[in-house]
Order: C-alpha cells, then sequence, then structure tokens
C-alpha cells in the first residue's frame, strides 16, 4: 500500500502548484517519518524552561564515550526528536561505542530561527554541563541535523554568536554534519528554490536582506567555526548547489570540510538519508563512520 501511495503521490506533487504542492510534500515528508519512533533507553531532560526545550540521551559503552547529538528536520515549523532519527542511528552509534543525543527546540512561528539556533547551542551547553554524570567525554562532541536541522547545525557551526552566548568556545565540537540541507545561502535558496518551499522559507527567513545574510551559514563561514564539517547531499538541485555553496565558503575560510554526493533524487531521497544512515548497508552510514573515527581520534 505504501508504495502504491508513493506512485500516486509524486505525479500529484509535480502537478500541484502553489500551496497545493507544498501541502502535498508536507503529507509527505510526515509520511515518511510516520511510526519511526526512537529507540527505547534514552533519557530525557530539558535543557530550558519551554516545553520543546527537551532532549533523549543515550549512554555510551565504555570510559567517557564522544557524544553525536542529532537535530531533527520539518522545515523550521515542525518535528521531534521523538520520530526523527530514523530507525537505525542510535542503535548504530551507540553500538560503536559512542553516546547519541536527539533533541527538540522550539518552532516556527513560535519561535524564530535566531531562537532555535540558539537551542541548539544552549542544548550543547547542556551535555556538555552534564558530561561526567552522564558518562561522555565533553571534548568529543559532533552535531549532525538532517534538513532544517541541517541548516540550523550549520548555521551554529559557523556563526560563533550561538555559541558565545551559551557560554561555548568555537571547539565545543568537534564537527558538524549537516544531511541534505537547503537555506545554507538564505537569500540563494529563496530565490531558486521554486515555489514548493516558498511560503516555509518566507516563515522561517522573513523579507529582510539582512536578516536572510545573517542566517546563511554560507556567509557566516569565515573563521572562527566549528574544527571540521562533513557534508553529505543526494540528488536534489537546491541541496547540491547549496552544499557545494557552503563548503566553498569554508575551505576559503580555512575550515576544513568533506563534500560527499549520495545516491537519491528529489524528496525521497532527500528522506532517504536521513531514514538510513546508521544503516550498515547505505552508502553514507560508512562515509559518516570514518569520519566520526578521524575526528574524534584527532
Amino acid at each position: 500500500m505504501r508504495g502504491r501511495f508513493s506512485l500516486l503521490l509524486i505525479p500529484a506533487l509535480l502537478m500541484a502548484g502553489g500551496a497545493d504542492a507544498q501541502t502535498l510534500r508536507e503529507r509527505w515528508a510526515a509520511r515518511m517519518t510516520k511510526g519511526q519512533q526512537s529507540p527505547a533507553g534514552a533519557q530525557t531532560f530539558a535543557y530550558g524552561a519551554d516545553t520543546l526545550q527537551t532532549l533523549d540521551y543515550w549512554r555510551g559503552k565504555g570510559a567517557k564515550p564522544p557524544l553525536l547529538v542529532f537535530v531533527h528536520g520539518g522545515g523550521w515549523k515542525r518535528g521531534s526528536k521523538d520520530n526523527a532519527t530514523g530507525a537505525a542511528k542510535v542503535d548504530h552509534y551507540t553500538g560503536l561505542g559512542y553516546a547519541f543525543a536527539s533533541i527538540n527546540y522550539r518552532l516556527v512561528p513560535a519561535a524564530t530561527v535566531e531562537d532555535q539556533a540558539q537551542d541548539v547551542a544552549d542544548a550543547v551547553a547542556f551535555l556538555r554541563g552534564k558530561a561526567g554524570t552522564l558518562g561522555f567525554d565533553p571534548d568529543r562532541i559532533v552535531l549532525m541535523g538532517h534538513s532544517a536541522g541541517a541548516h540550523l547545525a550549520a548555521l551554529v557551526g559557523t556563526d560563533m554568536r550561538y555559541f558565545a552566548k551559551a557560554g561555548l568556545s568555537p571547539d565545543a565540537v568537534r564537527g558538524v554534519i549537516p544531511l541534505d540541507g537547503a537555506a545554507y545561502d538564505v537569500p540563494r535558496q529563496m530565490q531558486e528554490g521554486g515555489r514548493f518551499m516558498a511560503g516555509t522559507y518566507e516563515q522561517a527567513f522573513g523579507t529582510d536582506p539582512a536578516r536572510q545574510r545573517a542566517l546563511s551559514p554560507t556567509l557566516q563561514a569565515a573563521r572562527p567555526n566549528a574544527p571540521a564539517f562533513l557534508i553529505l547531499h543526494v540528488d536534489r538541485a537546491d541541496g547540491t548547489a547549496q552544499s557545494e555553496g557552503l563548503a566553498a565558503a569554508l575551505r576559503a575560510g580555512g575550515t576544513p570540510v568533506e563534500v560527499h554526493a549520495l545516491e537519491g533524487r528529489g524528496l525521497r531521497g532527500h528522506m532517504q538519508i536521513n531514514r538510513s544512515m546508521g544503516d550498515p548497508d547505505y552508502a553514507g552510514t560508512a562515509i559518516v563512520d570514518a569520519w566520526l573515527k578521524r575526528v574524534f581520534t584527532q
């Protein structure tokens, strides 16, 4: 039934226009993540006063393991730590001996994208402050995000104002892994991203060009930044261009970065990279595993 639904929905996405197309895309995204509940065994903590300022934490094996922190997607206006990690990440990364955390953050329109980036930084600060109790190494943390979460992770990793406000230095994380994000360059994304997501981008980033530039990781990529980036994308025109643009800006600023293109097209590929990351049969898993091993042992 899922396959039949998918085949029917894809032509509808192509034929629909404006708000109708955006609604169909959002329904598709919700269906693709439905039922992907995070594995059991998490400890849940509040890192702020808002009900959405919470995170789940899974303890790693051994003494003082590294920590991987995941930031969910959802167009800056939806999504949850409870169903956004995909089926494989927690078991895979804890199986490698890492601790794992998945964070919630406040959502647009009740909060701003600036608030969301600060939530990500504050969650990292909270985790670092509890490292002794939770049993991980606070000096070996990597931030990973998907879709809108990739944008937020990249923004926090390039614009050090968020870390500074949280009492953190640029090396508070060892690196950042954005998974098939967009809006790394917000003005370009809004010009070239097409009408399907135009309403979502305007709701998130507004119409003020100065604010759009300030929320663009590509335009904030001069040092200081997080120490290293691993940027992954699938075959989407905007995601590819945005990923390559961010990588070029980071390299120009002297920040080490790797970029890898993975199989998968369009929205299906966009969802696949998140659902399958951590699956040993997925090509992206080996790329991330090798990169994490390097940055965690440096």
